[in-house]
Parts: structure tokens; sequence; C-alpha cells
């Protein structure tokens, strides 16, 4: 496989994902990804996305109900 980027070599491996949404802060450190050897570059695959839609949402709903305590 090779990257779109910069047509290096992708391996598997762990990388890290970060994302902030509506006042929500996410940050994990190692997400299985193919992670390019030339340029660092992580695609994540379709189960690696959906789990992090996963969570996203979870902490959208709980961060919503704390809100809703205040």
């Amino acid at each position: 496989m090779k990257c779109i980027h910069c047509q290096g070599e992708m391996k598997r491996g762990a990388a890290p994902f970060h994302v902030d949404r509506k006042g929500c802060h996410l940050m994990l450190d190692a997400v299985p990804a193919w992670i390019c050897g030339q340029c660092g570059e992580a695609y994540f695959k379709e189960r690696e996305v959906d789990a992090i839609q996963d969570l996203v949402e979870s902490l959208e709903q709980k961060s919503r109900a704390l809100a809703l305590a205040e």
C-alpha cells in the first residue's frame, strides 16, 4: 500500500488521534492504523473510525447531561 501524499510505503502500527468537538477534547495515544514510513501520515480503517465516532458521540451525550445538571 502506498501513501497518497508522498507515495511512501505504508506499514501497520499505531498512531495518536486527537479531536476537539463541541467543547469535548478526545486524545487517544495509540489507535491501530496504516502509517507511512516516509512522511508519517496515518490512515485508519473503517472499524477504528467507527469506534472513534462512537466515543465522540458518547462524550457529547455525557457533556450535554452535565450541562443540564447545572
